[in-house]
Formats: structure tokens, C-alpha cells, sequence
């Protein structure tokens, strides 16, 4: 049963726990839920930092909610759960979002006013937000921690199938040479070396068959290899990539997990909740 107190004054009953699911106001292809603690009162004076997890292909949106409801209540968090359907640029598209940009599509626009639309609606604390995703979800995670440092607390990047290093002599993906032509902003080193990053993934996380990259695919450039074979392989290429440019980074290898993210939650919680301490211990 919710706790009603507090609520239905401004907002309706369904923005407050396990929220409905909205339509972006931003752009209506896109959608998104959230979790609201329910100790959040409308005539209360206590900002909630704000958590965003990114679906992994399988676009499980709600579930990701739901499984981080527990540290929302436990650590004073609102989580936001963005929705990129499938088939958004052109049938069978399942992937456009990990790249941030499709054209004139700019995905990082569509969350970053998702942030917006949840500041204007409850008391958010500040303008930088926790960021995790999974696979489809640590693709993008890394690649907007390179794009928009100053908008995050903290970084927790899952198991992504392909990575851009931060490695100069590469163009984007593979790299980040070029990354001004392709994004219009300069890559902002010093921002990035601020931002706690995460990289988590289990020890068994070894098939290769979603992640292989041949000059038949789409995504095949000069480089595609570089990495390694395994996520296992890419997301330790991407840490030392990042370590290269003075950045510290923890990773969490859970021993015996495969690509499924529901046994790694209990260390990109503690992470966050680390995070979240050093921050309030700042303020």
C-alpha cells in the first residue's frame, strides 16, 4: 500500500513510488518511468539526487526500476528509467541509441530534457545525475560520460559490447580523434578525470556472438578489433584507455555471472552509495 500523505497536490497519485510511464515531452517517440520515494513530500524542502538507468537491447525499463526501488528509499534517490524503442531510425534498429547521435537524431538531447522534465516536476539536488546502464546501456553510459562530464556524479558502465577508447589515434567509435567533428564539443579531459567511474561485469561474460564486428556490419571501421574479442576483454581495454588520460576507475569482475546485470546490482549500489557520500560529504 502507498503512503498517501503528502501527495495529489500538484502531482497526481501515479507520479509518487513506482511511477506511470510518460511520454517526452521532448520528442513522443520516447518514453520513460520513475521511482519516487515515499517520504517525498510535495510541501517538503529536501532535494533528492537523481539516478538515470539506461536499458541495456532488451529495453527492460520497468524492470530496471523496480530493482533499483530499494536504493532509492534506502539512500533519498528518484530514479529515472528513459525508454529508445526499437526501429526508431529504420526497421529492425535496435542499436542507434548506444551512439548518442543517428543523424539528426541527438538521443543525449532526448534524456537530457527527461532530466528536465523531472527537475521542473519534483526537487532535484543539483544538475548532475547518477548514470548506470547494461550492455546497450554501458555503450551509451561511457560514450555520454565523454560527451557531457559535466552532467554526472558518477558513471557506471556494464558490460558494453563495443567501446570507444579514449585513444587519439582512432576515429569515432573506435576512438575519439574526430570526436569534436562528430558530437560539435570539444572533449573536455579535465571533466571526465572528475567523474567516479564504475566498469562492472561478470566473470563468466564470455559469447561473442552479439559483439563481433566484421567489415560486413554496419559499424565495421578501421580499428573495430582493437579492443579485443570478449566484453571481458573490451571493458578492461576501456579502463586502461581511460587510466591512460589519468582517470581512476574501479572495476567489479563477479565471478561466475554471464551477461545478465541482475547479479551486479549489488556493486553498482554500493558504488553509487559511495558516490553519494562523497558528494554530501562536500556539500
Amino acid at each position: 500500500m502507498r503512503k498517501i500523505g503528502g501527495h495529489g497536490k500538484r502531482l497526481s497519485y501515479y507520479d509518487f513510488g513506482h511511477t506511470t510511464v510518460y511520454a517526452s515531452r521532448f520528442d513522443k517517440r520516447f518514453a520513460y518511468c520513475a521511482y519516487v520515494p515515499q517520504d517525498y513530500d510535495e510541501d517538503g524542502h529536501e532535494s533528492y539526487p537523481l539516478a538515470v538507468i539506461v536499458h541495456g537491447t532488451e529495453r527492460g525499463m520497468l524492470a530496471y526500476r523496480d530493482a533499483f526501488a530499494d536504493f532509492a528509499e534506502d539512500n533519498g534517490v528518484i530514479v529515472l528509467c528513459p525508454l529508445f524503442p526499437a526501429n526508431i531510425c529504420f526497421p529492425g534498429d535496435l542499436s542507434s541509441y548506444k551512439m548518442l547521435r543517428a543523424g539528426d537524431l541527438h538521443y543525449d538531447a532526448v534524456l537530457l530534457d527527461m532530466v528536465e522534465e523531472m527537475r521542473e516536476r519534483y526537487r532535484i539536488a543539483g544538475d548532475r545525475v547518477l548514470m548506470y546502464g547494461f550492455s546497450g546501456g554501458g555503450h551509451f553510459t561511457h560514450r555520454f560520460l565523454y560527451l557531457h562530464p559535466e552532467r554526472l556524479l558518477a558513471a557506471s558502465i556494464g558490460a558494453p559490447g563495443v567501446v570507444t577508447l579514449l585513444d587519439f589515434d582512432h576515429d569515432f567509435w573506435v576512438g575519439v580523434r574526430d570526436f569534436e567533428i562528430v558530437f560539435g564539443k570539444k572533449l573536455d579531459l579535465d571533466a571526465i578525470r572528475r567523474v567516479p567511474a564504475q566498469m562492472v561485469i561478470g566473470g563468466a561474460d564470455l559469447e561473442t556472438w552479439e559483439i563481433a564486428i566484421t567489415p560486413k556490419d554496419a559499424w565495421w571501421m578501421p580499428g573495430a578489433d582493437l579492443a579485443g574479442a570478449t566484453r571481458i576483454d573490451r571493458i578492461r581495454s576501456l579502463k586502461r584507455s581511460l587510466e591512460n588520460q589519468g582517470m581512476s576507475v574501479r572495476l567489479d569482475v563477479v565471478p561466475g555471472v554471464a551477461h545478465d546485470d541482475r547479479e551486479l546490482f549489488p556493486q553498482v549500489k554500493d558504488f553509487f552509495k559511495k558516490a553519494l557520500s562523497e558528494v554530501r560529504a562536500r556539500a
